[in-house]
């Protein structure tokens, strides 16, 4: 059995999965970060053992725990080094803490990296050789597979998307850059940018009650009600998201572009087609021929699969 554990900004999913990657349990708590890596990753701990026993199976069925983190890592000594969106982890080493929790080998991963991994092997991107994943959820990332493979870097840190300028200088990121992408599509700026500045009688504001309450999700919410501020906001979005796609046609011309999170919450109408049609006007016809953009396919699922696909990929390859 293999356990996948999915550590984000403001939740943490379990999958539990056979060799096959079939779905054998599952289950999601909040991250609540306490400010101190050891007692939150025996929380997750916690949370993992109670899915084992929820579906019968017990640790020492275990033969590899996948864990998608969000990045930097140091890839060599399986380290998270400072996430922007996990206060209090500045070094922690995550795989060797759970290993000895769980007596069993402990593969770490970048959760975009996870993420473009199970949208390969299991959604949107099965059967093609060169694709990307970007993820819009409290922050912005990415996962490159070239070659049929996932790239990773020198560094084991390549794709890290969100962290690309789309400013010069621009807005303040949760990484102590200026002008990331992450900055402007990400939740956890959305959601700021909306405290600031989504007037009151706008429909996001009477979807979300109070301002300390505005999300995302209200935001596609009443842009797909026609709401003006939500639409013009939205337009936005689709601007900073196409001129990253464009930036991944001309370097990488990849086969896929998969989308998740936000985009693919807010569907074909509001993000997709208005997303494709910009791309097309600012790429060459020749340059990424037969490029498609689409949504993740996996759904809310995606990270009970994603921390499972690390630990696969991970086995399969003997690492």
């Amino acid at each position: 059995m293999i356990l996948g554990i999915d550590i984000g900004g403001t939740k943490i999913a379990y999958g539990l999965a056979d060799s096959s990657g079939e779905l054998r349990g599952r289950g999601r708590r909040a991250t609540e970060c306490s400010g101190d890596p050891e007692t939150d990753l025996a929380r997750i701990a916690s949370g993992a053992r109670a899915v084992l026993a929820e579906a019968g199976i017990p640790a020492s069925e275990l033969v590899r725990v996948g864990v998608a983190v969000p990045g930097p890592l140091d890839a060599e000594r399986r380290r998270v080094i400072d996430p922007p969106n996990l206060p209090g982890w500045e070094t922690v080493p995550v795989a060797e803490r759970l290993a000895r929790e769980f007596g069993c080998p402990v593969s770490l991963e970048n959760d975009a990296n996870a993420g473009a991994l199970a949208e390969h092997r299991f959604g949107a991107g099965q059967g093609v050789s060169d694709l990307v994943y970007l993820s819009m959820s409290t922050g912005v990332g990415g996962g490159l597979i070239l070659g049929g493979r996932l790239h990773r870097g020198r560094s084991g840190n390549a794709g890290e998307l969100g962290h690309t300028p789309v400013e010069w200088p621009g807005d303040i990121c949760s990484c102590g850059l200026t002008g990331c992408l992450e900055a402007y599509i990400g939740g956890a700026a959305l959601a700021r940018r909306m405290r600031e500045h989504a007037p009151q009688d706008s429909r996001v504001m009477g979807l979300a009650g109070a301002r300390e309450r505005l999300s995302a999700v209200h935001l596609v919410e009443a842009a797909r009600a026609g709401d003006a501020w939500a639409l013009a906001e939205m337009d936005r979005f689709n601007g900073y998201l196409s001129q990253a796609i464009v930036h991944l046609a001309f370097a990488l011309a990849p086969e896929v572009i998969v989308l998740g999170t936000i985009a693919a919450a807010a569907g074909e109408a509001l993000c997709f087609a208005p997303v494709r049609a910009r791309v097309a006007e600012s790429t060459w016809p020749h340059q990424a021929p037969g490029m498609k953009i689409l949504p993740a396919a996996l759904g809310d699922e995606l990270a009970e699969y994603a921390g499972v696909c690390v630990g696969l990929e991970a086995e399969e390859a003997g690492a």
